[in-house]
């Protein structure tokens, strides 16, 4: 167990290691936060087609149209 903590220290204590972690990082926080915004686009979407399903069920029933007024 003592060796293998050595090892590991060793491998921490080179520098390009240590920046190429961080480099990983970085690179895997900008994704997420990326991605995070995507899936809120994605929910308001979903919302969207929701709201105009259900507009599709209340016009297969007969009901009128909601929204905006028919140009004369």
């Amino acid at each position: 167990m003592e060796k293998l903590t050595q090892f590991w220290n060793w491998i921490l204590g080179k520098t390009t290691l240590d920046e190429k972690a961080v480099e990983i990082y970085d690179e895997v926080k900008d994704r997420a936060k990326e991605m995070a915004n995507e899936f809120k686009d994605v929910k308001k979407a979903l919302k969207n087609v929701a709201a105009q399903s259900k507009d599709v069920i209340d016009a297969s029933k007969g009901k009128k149209r909601r929204g905006r007024p028919k140009k004369k």
